[in-house]
């Protein structure tokens, strides 16, 4: 069967309910020159919003999860080149450290919150609660029941408090995984991402999957969605993934160039002269 041949839409891939990720179409292609010609101007708008948002009250967080090779570093980079750094943040969350593991399992998010003008990604987050901690049996079941209804709690004082979320899911398939995770082993450049835990996580997929779906019907709301993309495509991924994050981003927001101010101009003529060759 040939692969579709689609155009993400920001709106795309909202999940309401409980998915079923086994069905999720997940056949989508993008080729390299369609991707190159169209990720340029959704850099440029992405840009544009970074800039509208110094200097302003606006910031925003971008949730992102997915499976183990489904692409979330390589979108983290394309993000990463697109925005300037001094005002885009990204942080990885890995196992809680000695400290954090005597704190409220939510502390560590809030330190790391954006400031206004900010956008930062969370490259997994508080999510690990419900989907790893769960899965491992790392916490008791009553208090990874719980965190649903904290999650949302948290997040609705996000939003409500003026911040920007976007959760995006990056799903692929069982068969894909694998297929990932051989080329890993065989590419001596990339073998350093591999480690045991991985193929642990693979023959727990059907756990995973549990949790994955659990997670999304509990915590996809009104006022914080969850996007669930598939991503078996890369270039698909990376292009819905951006889209749906300026969609979000650039909701209401005027991304019209300031007006240079006034006195700012003429001390720039004063000092560099007026560029008329005078």
């Amino acid at each position: 069967m040939s692969k579709k041949k689609d155009k993400p839409e920001a709106g795309g891939f909202l999940i309401r309910g409980r998915p079923d990720l086994d069905r999720l179409a997940n056949d989508h292609h993008v080729s390299d020159a369609a991707f190159e010609k169209r990720i340029k101007p959704l850099q440029e708008t992405l840009q544009r919003l970074q800039q509208a948002y110094l200097g302003s009250r606006e910031r925003a967080v971008v949730v992102l999860e997915g499976w183990d090779t489904a692409g979330k570093g390589g979108l983290v980079r394309r993000l990463g080149w697109t925005f300037d750094p001094r005002s885009f943040k990204v942080h990885s969350t890995a196992a809680p450290n000695a400290i954090e593991a005597r704190q409220h399992y939510l502390q560590r998010f809030w330190e790391r919150l954006p400031l206004h003008g900010q956008i930062t990604v969370f490259d997994r987050s508080w999510y690990g609660r419900v989907l790893v901690e769960r899965v491992e049996n790392l916490t008791p079941e009553p208090a990874w029941q719980r965190a649903y209804e904290e999650i949302n709690a948290f997040e609705r004082m996000l939003v409500d408090d003026g911040v920007r979320l976007v959760k995006l899911f990056l799903h692929i398939s069982r068969e894909e995984q694998a297929k990932r995770f051989r080329d890993r082993m065989e590419n001596p450049l990339k073998r350093w991402k591999l480690s045991y835990e991985d193929f642990r996580n693979h023959a727990l997929w059907d756990g995973y999957r549990t949790a994955i779906e659990e997670m999304v019907e509990k915590t996809s709301t009104e006022a914080a969605p969850w996007h669930v993309i598939p991503s078996n495509d890369k270039p698909f991924s990376r292009l819905a993934a951006m889209e749906i994050i300026a969609g979000r981003l650039g909701q209401g927001v005027d991304v019209t160039p300031r007006e240079l101010d006034a006195e700012f101009r003429y001390l720039a003529e004063k000092t560099l002269g007026s560029g008329n060759g005078g």
